[in-house]
């Protein structure tokens, strides 16, 4: 063994070896982390929708951070009147947008995208997403029904 590590060839394969296995660590604890990611986003979503309060509390602060920061800069003059209202117009367009928007779907989009997109490797959060996404899915067409939405199967995936 010590003969073959006095070999430049051997040396630099495992350099080599070493920097393969350190991405492909890399990568593997990127791919754990963004499926955590998704799950939590779903976690979210559907806290959303067994508890509509969380969801209109979160949303408000979310507009209330952008009314101020428009508002700080029409106080500084970076922003004329019309800029402002037009602003303001659109913050409030996406507030009322969100509000409305099926909280449940987007838990079962963000489960499917942790199912999806972030295996391998098979994740403690991916199995979890996994666990949840029929449930979601099934909340959702009921959802649609209640509704009276029309929709086909291959619509929901």
């Amino acid at each position: 063994m010590k003969d073959l590590l006095q070999k430049k060839w051997f040396r630099v394969t495992l350099k080599v070896a070493a920097c393969i296995v350190a991405v492909y660590a890399m990568v593997c604890v990127d791919v754990v982390l963004r499926a955590r990611s998704a799950y939590l986003e779903g976690e979210k979503y559907w806290d959303w929708n067994t508890n509509p309060a969380h969801k209109e509390i979160a949303l408000k602060a979310e507009f209330d951070k952008a009314k101020a920061e428009i508002d700080g800069k029409k106080a500084s003059g970076k922003l004329t009147a019309e800029q402002y209202a037009q602003k303001l117009n659109t913050i409030q367009f996406e507030y009322d947008r969100h509000r409305e928007d099926s909280s449940i779907k987007y838990a079962y989009i963000w489960y499917q995208t942790a199912v999806e997109l972030f295996t391998p490797p098979e994740s403690k959060w991916v199995k979890l997403a996994r666990e949840k996404m029929p449930k979601a899915k099934e909340l959702w067409r009921q959802e649609l029904k209640a509704k009276h939405i029309p929709f086909e199967e291959y619509m929901l995936d």
